[in-house]
């Protein structure tokens, strides 16, 4: 009997079997997929945009061939014709299935539009951009002293600013005759002074004297979202902030997946460079128009990547990557022009990106050493930069230590199955009842908790759509604290946990968060392999740490430090609880935002801040996990929750965790729950 076609959803991850000729947003709306329809399916709306991807994805197992949708269709070219698609996209309700696919939902055919939760951290920044305008008023030319504008104009700057501009940018001289004249020989030019190296060049000319500002971005370009700060460059003032998943993920949402992808598909680098690109010229017009200036205005950026994003951000194949020793192409600081980028900014804008710590330590993680500065710390502090890919930092004013690692997906709510990202009506909170085991918890959108008065009216156009990362990371926390969850992740039944929210699950049992069956809505459910994708994710995360610490020789830090848009709604408590850092005073960890994103508008508005932090790069010392004999040893013990070998005596004064076992062998992982409750 022959097998329907599958058909695989990103960045939901769900995936189906359908007959051929089912249309796509049937699919959707079967697997319970966010695509977006008001017309019915009548290709009237176009509010079911998709990108079909094709290749070969050995993430989803599948090889999706050119014909694996049906053909572009007249109601498809009718619409096109009209109101125009953009170029990859088909009509989610006219494209039906003819073989396995891959199928993208862009952010905007989403119901539930994701919360790129990055968002610009207040900090004190010592104001020195690269780019700095200047009031000059010019010599008017004469005959009998024959010079160029050009070089009167740098006569100018010389003599009132004390500054040496030895060229100018070659479109500035197609108005600057223009600008001179109108200005009646007073002008207002942008110079570009870069670092201390660099030779400063004219790059813009306005008549008179200018009184707008000028404008640069500082970019957080990740696995999962793009997240972008607009500054003004002579405040340092963030005008406005704006994110979007980033439109790679359809490729692979971890980064192994996507350097697979680039291995088994000509061309899949390329492709993948393209949509980043375009992702990024998308989020500059977009945070241009929430601003209400000119593009044209932008005239510097600064990025902090992964060592992945790195490459394919600046086309390089990131296939050495992939394999040992993991070589970057460059692990240098960048200074490019955007336009080599194909950003769509000032025509002379400017580009940085900081320097990678090493094949698996971006500039991400560069980014995050110079917003937190372990290496001017006097106690020894523990920086964890959660994301798909976690980037650690250990260290003190004597040394610090980097490396990365895998966690994965899990975290942003993927490979969950109530998961999703963080969006209004996801569960973002969550408090059980030790005694009855009934949940309350908090959704995206409302402050109300699901038990006070007015959570119904305050969730009434979002309602309750799944489970963020933040919010599993807590619920099964609190199910580990109120005995629902043994120490090696098994679910115990009804009858053990003393509550019919413990469904049977086949083999093992599932906990009902919430059941909106009733009223049309889903079943929000933690089962068993969510937990087991949750301690895989925390124990690599935990296994880096400890890996540092061995290497620092310490066995406590002095405080922690969680980072990210993921580390910044994570409650250090249930982080804890899940053993996900090692073992520290409550009170010392503290979540530092964006801490990424702050370092980048450091870069942005500091030019000194450059050169500061690659020196202080050339001084870190890095560690790479894929070859360290212990952390698979450190990843075997934090596999239990919190772990099986650290017993986490400070953890006892915050909660008391029940000494419970529902492992009756036929479920892996139990082990190291037993081997701890034996020591104590």
């Amino acid at each position: 009997m022959t097998k329907d076609p599958l058909v695989v959803f990103t960045p939901s991850g769900k995936r189906g079997n359908f007959p051929v000729g089912t249309p796509i947003l049937t699919a959707a709306r079967q697997l319970g997929v966010d695509l977006d329809s008001v017309c019915g399916g009548r290709g009237i709306c176009s509010k079911c945009q998709i990108t079909p991807s094709y290749g070969e994805f050995s993430k989803h197992g599948v090889t999706v061939a050119d014909n694996a949708l049906s053909e572009w269709n007249a109601v498809e070219e009718r619409y096109d014709s009209k109101r125009g698609l953009p170029k990859g996209r088909r009509l989610g309700c006219q494209a039906t299935v003819q073989g396995d696919v891959v199928i993208d939902v862009p952010p905007e055919s989403q119901v539930h539009k994701q919360v790129v939760r990055k968002r610009a951290e207040a900090r004190d920044i010592i104001m020195n951009p690269t780019v700095k305008l200047y009031y000059v008023e010019v010599v008017e030319p004469d005959m009998h002293e024959p010079s160029g504008d050009l070089e009167r104009l740098r006569e100018g700057l010389k003599a009132q600013w004390d500054i040496d501009v030895p060229k100018a940018d070659p479109h500035v001289l197609t108005h600057l005759q223009q600008a001179l004249r109108k200005g009646a020989w007073k002008v207002t030019v942008a110079v570009h002074q870069g670092h201390s190296d660099s030779v400063p060049s004219i790059m813009q000319v306005w008549p008179g004297y200018y009184e707008g500002s000028i404008y640069g971005l500082a970019v957080d370009l990740g696995s999962t979202t793009i997240a972008a700060h607009l500054c003004d460059l002579q405040s340092g003032e963030v005008v406005a902030s704006s994110g979007l998943m980033n439109p790679q993920i359809r490729f692979g949402e971890d980064l192994m997946s996507r350097v697979s992808y680039s291995m088994m598909n000509a061309g899949g680098a390329a492709e993948m460079t393209a949509a980043v690109r375009d992702g990024m010229n998308a989020l500059f017009t977009q945070i241009a128009s929430e601003a209400e200036i000119d593009r044209a205005l932008i005239m510097d950026a600064v990025f902090v990547c992964n060592p992945v994003m790195h490459h394919l951000f600046l086309g390089i194949d990131p296939f050495e990557l992939g394999q040992a020793p993991f070589a970057l192409a460059t692990s240098d600081a960048l200074r490019l022009e955007a336009r080599d980028l194909e950003l769509n900014l000032h025509p002379s804008a400017r580009v940085y990106l900081l320097p990678c710590i090493a094949g698996h330590v971006g500039a991400d993680a560069a980014a995050v050493a110079l917003s937190e500065a372990p290496d001017k710390s006097e106690d020894l502090v523990l920086v964890v930069d959660v994301g798909t890919n976690a980037e650690i930092l250990l260290g003190n004013k004597s040394k610090v230590l980097a490396c990365s690692s895998p966690t994965g997906p899990a975290f942003e709510g993927a490979q969950i199955t109530s998961g999703q990202r963080a969006a209004p009506g996801a569960i973002e909170r969550v408090e059980i009842n030790p005694i009855t085991k009934e949940p309350r918890f908090r959704v995206i959108g409302s402050d109300l908790w699901s038990d006070e008065d007015g959570f119904e009216d305050a969730i009434a156009t979002t309602g309750i759509t799944g489970i963020c990362g933040s919010g599993i990371i807590e619920a099964i926390a609190e199910m580990r604290i109120a005995g629902i969850v043994d120490a090696s992740g098994l679910i115990g039944s009804a009858e053990q946990v003393g509550t019919p929210r413990c469904i049977s699950d086949g083999r093992t049992h599932s906990y009902m968060m919430w059941d909106g069956s009733a009223k049309g809505g889903p079943t929000i459910t933690v089962t068993n392999p969510d937990i087991r994708a949750i301690q895989m994710a925390k124990a690599a995360l935990y296994s880096g740490a400890r890996l540092l610490m061995d290497k620092f020789d310490v066995a406590t830090v002095d405080r922690v430090v969680l980072a990210g848009a993921f580390g910044a709604h994570i409650s250090p408590k249930h982080a804890m609880v899940l053993g996900m850092i090692p073992d520290c005073a409550i009170e010392k960890v503290t979540s530092a935002g964006n801490a990424a994103g702050t370092g980048a508008r450091i870069a942005l508005l500091n030019s000194k801040a450059r050169e500061e932090i690659e020196a202080t790069v050339r001084r870190i010392i890095k560690i790479e996990t894929a070859v360290e004999p212990r952390f698979q040893e450190h990843f075997v013990n934090a596999s239990a929750i919190p772990n099986s070998a650290e017993p986490f005596p400070i953890l006892a004064t915050v909660v008391t965790l029940p000494d419970v076992s529902f492992n009756t062998g036929g479920e892996a992982g139990g082990d190291g729950g037993r081997r701890r409750r034996r020591r104590g």
